[in-house]
């Protein structure tokens, strides 16, 4: 495994502006693709640690510095020092760090039926076309529309509704974690464009339902892949409470601190080949997944895993369109803005 100049790290120092011409985190182009721009790995080499004038926050790149700001109670969430400390839920992942963050009170029995009976709705309507975009008739429904399922409404009041009330709060969801369903839109489309770009994963998955083993586990280990490689949240925002010492500097007291999730992530330092999605990975780390008990990754996750398999079930000749490659944007937030399939 490489290891981005582990003998060039300084000595804890102040820390220093970003200067030598490198572009910022807001700057025209960084926010279209971050990584395309190599501005992460170019982060996490000369500048561990600097200061954005834009953003207005010291940047975080190396995973063992963002680990240390998402856990230690030196750091609390950004901007107030009520919001949860050290392994109290943050905003990650799917987890938008609600201090009333806690178990989904819709129950299970009725929340996973809800998605898988959504899932294959939408999936039929999708079947029968010449060609689909999956972010548009599927990603940015389903979540919403397993909402509205569990909580008794029809499928057609949900898809005559406007684009705005798909977004309110979801009906017996838990605090502010469910009640926007625009990052389980993001990470249900980068997971089926990680699933789809991979027959052999896609194959293995189909075949071991097939041969009614389950792929659950297999699709589980998916889904934190893509939350890993894909973050739909890119930057988590954290305050200093005290003096810290990080690889690269010292970040002073009641700094404003972003946490860069999506280079974090792909850190050679922890992760072998860290671009590539590799759901068996045997260096795989929850760490930036977000809490386990969240309800907005636990409903995340069913739309995931039950979603790909409505869509299989309906079109088992699943494909991309002809010449089609699915591209991410954002930096804040991030996923692919389109994913254009021809349905058999």
């Amino acid at each position: 495994m490489s290891v981005e100049r582990p003998d060039a790290l300084p000595a804890a120092r102040r820390p220093h502006r970003l200067s030598g011409g490198l572009p910022g985190l807001l700057a025209p182009g960084a926010t279209t693709d971050p990584y395309r721009l190599r501005l992460y790995r170019l982060l996490r080499t000369d500048y561990p640690l600097g200061y954005d004038p834009a953003l207005g926050a010291w940047l975080l790149s190396r995973y063992g510095d963002v680990a240390l700001a998402l856990t230690d109670p030196r750091f609390t969430c950004y901007p107030h020092d009520g919001a949860p400390r050290g392994r109290a839920p943050v905003p990650l992942g799917l987890c938008r760090g609600s201090l009333v963050c806690g178990p989904l009170t819709v129950p299970w029995s009725t929340a996973a039926p809800a998605v898988e009976r959504t899932a294959y709705v939408l999936a039929r309507r999708i079947a029968g076309r010449d060609r689909a975009d999956l972010v548009a008739d599927f990603c940015r429904w389903l979540p919403a529309g397993a909402a509205a399922a569990a909580a008794g409404l029809a499928h057609q009041d949900l898809s005559s509704a406007p684009r705005g009330a798909r977004h309110r709060r979801a009906p017996g969801g838990a605090g502010d974690c469910t009640g926007s369903t625009a990052l389980r839109e993001h990470a249900l489309a980068s997971f089926l464009a990680n699933m789809l770009d991979d027959p052999d994963l896609l194959g293995a998955a189909t075949a071991g339902e097939a041969r009614g083993e389950g792929s659950g586990s297999l699709l589980g280990r998916a889904w934190a892949e893509t939350l890993r490689r894909d973050p739909p949240v890119q930057i988590v925002l954290r305050r200093t409470r005290t003096e810290v010492a990080v690889s690269g500097g010292t970040i002073p007291a009641d700094a404003p601190v972003a946490c860069l999730i999506g280079a974090a992530g792909r850190d050679p330092a922890r992760f072998a080949a860290p671009d590539r999605f590799d759901p068996l990975r045997a260096d795989a780390d929850p760490l930036l997944i977000g809490p386990a008990g969240c309800p907005a990754a636990l409903l995340g996750r069913l739309e995931a895993e039950h979603g790909l398999r409505a869509l299989l079930t309906a079109m088992p000749g699943l494909r991309w369109a002809d010449g089609f490659r699915p591209v991410a944007g954002g930096l804040l937030t991030r996923g692919p803005r389109a994913l254009l399939i021809r349905p058999s």
